[in-house]
Formats: C-alpha cells, sequence, structure tokens
C-alpha cells in the first residue's frame, strides 16, 4: 500500500528540517517526486515516489547505511543520514525515478533497534522489506523494469535485490560496499550477523549489466573492495568508473556524464 507523507499516521523523523537530518521535504521541492512511505513488511520504508501514472522503466535509487554508528563503538540511536546523495541524484534525473530509504530510516516501525542498522543491516528481513517496496513500486506504478542504483550499503542491497529478482535490468552503484563479509574484515569490524551478500547470487549477477562508479580517495569503502568484488564475480557485462572523490563527494560529473550511456560490456571487467 502507498500512503502520501500527509497520511502518515505514526512518527517520521528528519522531515520538518531537524538539524543534523535530511529534509526530504526541501530535496524535493520543485521536483516531480514527493516524500511518502511504503507499507513494506516487516518494516515501513520512506521514499521519494514518482508522480502518479505507469512508467515502464523506473530506476530506484537506495540509500547507504546512514548513521548507523554513533561513535566507533556505540551505535546511533536514529540511522537517518545526516546527507543523501541518493535523494539528490534521484530528485535530478532526467527519466522516471524513485527513492528507498532503508528501514528505520525517516520513520519508526516496530522492530526497529540498533542490531538492525549496525549488525543486521544486511540481514534476511531488510532484504524482505526492501524487496516488498519495489513489489508495492511495481503495483503502483505499472513498473515493468527496475534499474538499481546503490550507495554505499544500499550497493549490496540493490545487488542482492537484483540477484533475487527477474525484474531488474541493470545496477549501478556508487562508492559501493560490494562484499560486507570481506568489508568487515578488512576494516577490523565486528562480523555482520547472518549477512546476505551479492557473491550469494554471482551466478546470476554474473550476466546483469554493472556499473560500478569508485572513489580513489574513499577511506570507507576503499577501492580494493571492488577488485574483491570484480575477481570474485568474474562478471560479464561490468564496467567500473573510477573517480577523485572520496566516499560521499565528488561524483556528480562522472555519474552527470556516464549513468545514462549504455553500458560498455567488456570481456575483461576492469577494462
Amino acid at each position: 500500500m502507498f500512503k502520501v507523507l500527509a497520511a502518515i499516521g505514526f512518527a517520521v523523523l528528519g522531515l520538518g528540517g531537524c538539524a543534523g537530518k535530511v529534509d526530504l521535504q526541501a530535496v524535493s521541492q520543485g521536483s516531480s517526486l514527493t516524500p511518502g512511505t511504503l507499507d513494506s513488511a516487516p518494516y515501513t520504508l520512506m521514499a521519494l515516489l514518482p508522480a502518479p501514472g505507469g512508467y515502464k522503466h523506473l530506476r530506484v535509487y537506495i540509500e547507504g547505511d546512514g548513521r548507523a554508528w554513533a561513535t566507533r563503538s556505540q551505535p546511533s540511536i536514529d540511522p537517518t543520514p545526516r546527507v543523501s546523495l541518493m535523494a539528490r541524484l534521484a530528485v535530478g534525473d532526467r527519466g522516471p525515478s524513485a527513492y528507498l530509504a532503508r528501514p528505520c530510516q525517516f520513520v519508526t516501525s516496530p522492530g526497529c533497534n540498533t542490531d538492525l542498522w549496525t549488525s543486521g543491516r544486511f540481514s534476511s528481513s531488510v532484504i524482505t522489506t526492501m524487496n516488498a517496496a519495489l513489489d508495492v513500486l511495481k503495483s503502483r506504478f505499472a513498473v515493468e523494469q527496475f534499474e538499481l542504483v546503490g550507495y554505499s550499503g544500499g550497493a549490496a542491497i540493490a545487488l542482492v535485490l537484483a540477484g533475487t529478482r527477474n525484474d531488474v535490468t541493470q545496477v549501478q552503484t556508487i562508492a559501493g560496499n560490494l562484499d560486507p563479509v570481506k568489508w568487515a574484515e578488512l576494516m577490523q569490524l565486528a562480523p555482520f550477523s547472518k549477512p546476505v551478500t551479492p557473491l550469494q547470487f554471482r551466478d546470476k549477477l554474473r550476466a546483469l549489466p554493472q556499473r560500478h562508479f569508485v572513489g580513489l580517495n574513499d577511506k570507507v569503502v576503499p577501492p580494493q573492495m571492488l577488485q574483491v568484488y570484480t575477481t570474485k564475480l568474474q562478471g560479464k557485462c561490468l564496467e567500473v568508473v573510477e573517480t577523485l572523490a572520496t566516499h560521499d563527494q565528488g561524483y556528480d560529473e562522472s555519474w552527470g556524464s556516464r549513468s545514462d550511456r549504455p553500458l560498455a560490456c567488456e570481456t575483461d571487467p576492469l577494462r
């Protein structure tokens, strides 16, 4: 079920200009996208939704991990991101688009707890609710095909969704955490709790067109993580776009010039 923002009957966080949190109303002002929620059990997700109508092809931008941790050892009490590259790109997209937040960002649901956005951020319940959100979009807007765009941890979510569905034609990622298990090891972090990861679906993802934007100055998801993923995947249609970006800054020019180009499918995924 779809609900516009005005009809929300429960707590919504970060939409009224609260200090330090993304204001989706402000971000989407003057655009064709509108803040709203999606009933996508087991959680309700915040979204930016296109105008009513039918969209054969819809590009869906999936948010990153947000503010999962307040400090290195203390989980945040609210994972709502302070800035959102994905919301901004969705609003500026020239084609039909939508934006999906991750569970418990912006809006609370029963079952929201710190484990969900820390050790459980790639758990089966998260995948289930993100899948349900795509199903709602598909029904509401008569979508036939999705293109998924994922940022940071949202990149892993986008790839897992593509690995479990038959209506995703392409995935693009920005600063993507494409192998969360190896990433946690590299960064010397506690392992995730029963993560569902892209490489569990490598047989299907190997043939899926993918474009990955990687920041050479990214200290959060180091560039070598992309090499780990591509080596294991051996993708048949995979393009890498290297930029001088950090984890959250410096992607606008490369995204604007490359994101709408047909993928150059090379034999060597790193060419």
